[in-house]
């Protein structure tokens, strides 16, 4: 039995090729920083989780894979190296995860989780390996013994170029993770088209200007012009979104916002090659969201609380319009947006954009930038969102939000944004 070691498999999508590899009969171990609610569930999966990184860890091993955020000079890796032991990068690692399977990958700016859970739904032959926790299934991975295997791709290292598709979705090709590509979007937009060459069966977003205009045969192009009858509504606190589907009929699916539709409707696209449509209307029912987007926590007659992961301003304006339309239906007049900006580089490069994204919202607080490992970028906030309030803190008691300075947050709809420690901080919990 092969012995693989993974640095840093604390994270969400390294996490699930952990699990998925466990599954296939491997011995899984690996190491992060700092114990989690992730390692905490890995351990009781019987995988070995040591904290933290030390040298000893690797020792014995067969391949040693690393997540992006592990560096040269990371104990582990440098021992690594020492021993001869093969080490991969996530990115270099994914040909020998995927080789034997039909893999149907989902890439995009946005909406690539919620269409890959979506699609999983559909699709409950297929394997699972996304980016986020289904709540279907409680879990970022589901194997199954079968050749097919939804995959969640990743631009933002050009890792979906190795996710070798038989099946690509693309979203939206919207500008992201442009420092990869050196601030080049020619070059994110020559990844996009080189990754859905590889596919054979291709479902477009022809909303995106750059994807409408791609000189490559789509299987199937959508745009949103074929949603028909658009309507949501809310039972029980729980939102719904209903639709008319262009040539397939009406839909309904759990969740907010036209955007949902959207997603919905690639997913379904795409499980139209493989199943009938009455199978699929059917099935869609059964989708249950996934963690951390428009993830209602609490919701009674005074105030919700919702957490979302959007951290670019394209994923919070749409989120917030969704938001709007579920506080109208529930009974909500106040809307507080609590923001936890995510890397300085991102807040920089479209913070003109995140300041139109909060502009419709009655109160907004700014938590510290999550800097995710990059250095600080001096930027005063406080002149560009001069309504804000500034807080260091805000963590749950109980049903409310209180800040560091002792102000409550127990009114209307309060919907968290990012992707660092905002989820845990709303929940009062880890992760």
């Amino acid at each position: 039995m092969k012995k693989i070691h993974f640095i840093g498999i604390g994270g969400i999508g390294i996490s699930a090729l952990a699990r998925f590899l466990k599954e296939k009969g491997y011995d899984i171990s690996g190491s992060d920083l700092r114990e989690s609610k992730i390692t905490k569930e890995l351990e009781n999966e019987g995988i070995v989780v040591q904290i933290p990184h030390l040298a000893k860890n690797v020792k014995g091993k067969d391949l040693v894979i690393y997540s992006a955020a592990i560096k040269a000079q990371n104990v582990e890796f440098k021992e690594a190296k020492r021993l001869k032991i093969q080490t991969l990068s996530r990115k270099e690692a994914l040909p020998l995860i995927l080789q034997d399977k039909q893999v149907f990958a989902v890439a995009g700016a946005h909406g690539k989780s919620t269409t890959s859970s979506i699609l999983a739904s559909l699709m409950n032959e297929a394997s699972v390996i996304i980016g986020a926790i289904l709540k279907e299934f409680g879990s970022n991975m589901i194997y199954k013994e079968s050749d097919k295997l939804i995959f969640e791709a990743d631009e933002s290292d050009s890792s979906f170029l190795n996710a070798n598709p038989h099946l690509a979705i693309v979203t939206n090709a919207e500008a992201e993770h442009l420092d990869f590509y050196k601030n080049d979007i020619n070059k994110l937009h020559k990844a996009y088209e080189s990754f859905l060459r590889q596919a054979k069966i291709r479902i477009i977003n022809g909303e995106d200007e750059f994807l409408k205009a791609l000189n490559i045969n789509a299987t199937r192009l959508f745009p949103s012009k074929d949603i028909k009858n658009y309507a949501v509504s809310v039972k029980d606190y729980k939102p719904y979104v209903s639709f008319e589907l262009k040539n397939y009929g009406k839909f309904s699916v759990l969740g907010m916002g036209y955007h949902l539709a959207i997603d919905a409707s690639l997913a379904i696209l795409a499980a139209l090659e493989f199943k009938g449509v009455d199978e699929l209307r059917v099935r869609l029912e059964n989708y249950r969201g996934i963690k951390k987007r428009f993830d209602i926590l609490l919701a009674d007659k005074k105030h919700a609380i919702i957490d979302d992961y959007g951290h670019h301003p394209t994923e919070i304006e749409a989120t917030l319009s969704a938001a709007k339309d579920y506080a109208r239906l529930a009974g909500y007049t106040k809307i507080t947006a609590i923001f936890e900006p995510h890397r300085y580089t991102r807040l920089v490069a479209n913070l003109e954009h995140f300041k139109a994204a909060f502009k419709g919202v009655d109160s907004l607080v700014i938590l510290p930038v999550y800097a995710a490992g990059e250095e600080k970028i001096e930027i005063d906030l406080a002149k560009h969102f001069k309504k804000a309030i500034f807080v260091k803190n805000i963590k749950r008691i109980g049903e409310v939000l209180v800040d560091d300075e002792g102000r409550v947050y127990d009114e209307g709809l309060i919907i968290g944004f990012g992707a660092g420690e905002i989820s845990e901080k709303l929940r009062g919990v880890e992760g």
